[in-house]
């Protein structure tokens, strides 16, 4: 992360909490105290207005920014629990994106919803079977190939732990039988196949687009699919 994205990082971080320690921030994004100390002072010379109050930490003047949008708090909790839903069912890709996203709605927030959102954040759980697997990074990069309409390379390990190689259209992601998986013509099988994602070893997404002209819609192919959870 270059500094400018880094600064970018801490302002917004500090927008989303009441306040935030020195110590909260180096660990954040990984960089020393000392560093934290010249970033902060780095920012208050652009102008905005950075206070410290012992011992919690920095926090923005209230009032410096204007909210674009407004989130009610039941809005701002619905989302919040969607995030405990995106860690648990999503991959680390997409939780990454949608945390950012949704610090950018915290932002926004009053402080006395902020208060609110922080202690609901650390009452809800949620448990879930072992047998889902999200320790993949993906799901991202398979949706822009999705939306993009190009060929990616992946490189896949079937059901026996067999290795090949493999060009695919995708066409689609579904989540079923407790794990995600990519729908998409493969070239070297002349078919669609069906990927299970935590099986991807490698994904390199091209240029190239699709070959194929037509493709079949995604909701056809799910009429085939082995159980219906």
């Amino acid at each position: 992360m270059n500094r400018i994205d880094r600064l970018f990082g801490i302002l917004l971080l500090l927008q989303t909490k009441k306040h935030v320690t020195a110590d909260q921030i180096s660990d954040r994004f990984e960089i020393s105290v000392r560093t934290v100390y010249r970033d902060i002072k780095a920012l208050a010379e652009q102008g905005i207005p950075i206070s410290f109050e012992q011992p919690k930490g920095y926090y923005i003047v209230q009032g410096y920014f204007l909210p674009p949008v407004s989130f009610n708090s039941e809005e701002a909790n619905a989302l919040l629990i969607m995030e405990r839903l995106v860690a648990g069912f999503a991959d680390k890709s997409i939780l990454n994106h949608y945390t950012n996203a949704l610090n950018k709605v915290k932002a926004v927030l009053r402080n006395s919803q902020k208060e609110k959102l922080e202690f609901l954040n650390n009452n809800i759980k949620l448990q879930l079977p072992q047998s889902i697997n999200n320790e993949f990074e993906y799901l991202s990069l398979l949706q822009n190939a999705i939306s993009a309409q190009c060929i990616i390379e992946i490189e896949y390990n079937n059901q026996s732990k067999e290795p090949s190689k493999r060009e695919v259209e995708a066409i689609g992601l579904i989540f079923y039988a407790f794990n995600w998986h990519l729908i998409g013509w493969c070239h070297l099988r002349k078919e669609y196949r069906d990927f299970r994602v935590s099986r991807i070893v490698k994904v390199r997404q091209t240029d190239l687009p699709f070959r194929k002209t037509e493709h079949m819609p995604l909701s056809e192919y799910m009429k085939v699919l082995p159980v219906n959870y």
